[in-house]
């Protein structure tokens, strides 16, 4: 290695100088490689000559065909064999060319993985370095194959859909993007099929090989009813809840769901406007058990003989309409 011409973790675009290999091994190759085209290219100059007078001989009825067949074979042959040294030259060239490393994409160099004068060669598992394109990247992810046929919908109307990554805890979000496409099969193993998604990334809010949740857009829903994920139980009944009567005590409400996020779930049947559900220590209950309210300042401290205390959810927050909804694969 003769020269580094970057600095670690520096923005480089398509075509700057990244480093130069000694290039004078490459050069006498290249050298020998056209001395032995022009030895060949002589003697196929030759070999076309005597054809011409085997061939003016042959006419004349003075050597033997045989003997004309076997010259034009010897023509062909090295023809052959100058082709074969014009290819050797090319390759030798190529290798001169290789010996000045450009970047071949706009992005940001890695640490260096070797030094001024250290000894390279193709064979090399780790390369000079390694150069990330960052404008635009791409995110891959999975999404469940019950969900794919409204994603077939949406996508062969043209529509652009929306894509959102948000960071490991889902709270903050990272950047937003677009469907660019989707996979062509599959995976048995988990269901899933694969997705991916295109960011311009101009902020450079994605790093490679960053964790992102990403969200996909599929379609919003206007007024839908929203109660929290941890209040749906499944059971005999089917899907259902506990609704908190006026009388402090529940009911199991079977109910319909509808698409969800990492922490509501729309329900489509089964509830009404402001209705309490218990959203922690369902298992505990059953139909007609007795429950205490967080606002529920009069209730005692410890609960009658029989009966079973459990949270509901505040009645502040209650299942309540939001007029926009987005129905979210996650």
């Amino acid at each position: 290695m003769q020269q580094i011409g970057f600095r670690e973790g520096q923005i480089v675009k398509a075509g700057d100088f990244l480093a130069q290999i000694d290039p004078r091994p490459f050069q006498v190759a290249l050298e020998q490689a056209e001395g032995t085209l022009a030895k060949d290219q002589a003697l196929l100059a030759n070999e076309k000559i005597d054809l011409a007078r085997y061939q003016k001989l042959f006419k004349q009825d003075s050597v033997a065909e045989q003997t004309l067949a076997t010259q034009v074979s010897l023509v062909a042959q090295q023809e052959g064999q100058v082709k074969t040294d014009i290819g050797v030259v090319d390759s030798s060239k190529l290798n001169l060319v290789y010996c000045h490393i450009v970047a071949p994409v706009t992005g940001r160099v890695g640490l260096r993985q070797v030094d001024q004068g250290n000894y390279v060669q193709p064979t090399d598992a780790n390369g000079i370095v390694l150069l990330t394109q960052l404008q635009p990247m791409t995110v891959e992810f999975t999404m469940p194959e019950d969900n794919l046929p409204d994603l077939m919908k949406r996508v062969k109307t043209g529509e652009e859909l929306q894509v959102t990554a948000w960071d490991r805890s889902q709270t903050t979000k990272v950047a937003t993007g677009k469907l660019d496409t989707i996979d062509n099969t599959i995976d048995p193993t988990t269901g899933t099929v694969k997705i991916k998604a295109i960011f311009d990334n101009k902020d450079n809010e994605l790093f490679p090989s960053q964790f992102v949740n990403a969200a996909l857009q599929l379609d919003v829903l206007h007024d839908a009813t929203l109660i929290p994920v941890s209040a749906i139980q499944r059971g005999a009944p089917g899907t259902f809840v506990y609704v908190v009567k006026a009388d402090k005590t529940v009911t199991v409400r079977p109910v319909t769901l509808g698409p969800q996020d990492s922490t509501n779930v729309a329900i489509t049947k089964g509830l009404n406007l402001g209705e309490l559900v218990v959203v922690d220590g369902a298992d505990k209950l059953r139909e007609g058990a007795a429950v205490t309210t967080p606002d529920d300042k009069s209730a005692a401290t410890t609960p009658p003989a029989g009966t079973t205390t459990e949270s509901t959810e505040n009645p502040a927050d209650p299942a309540k309409r939001e007029h926009h909804h987005k129905k979210d694969q996650q």
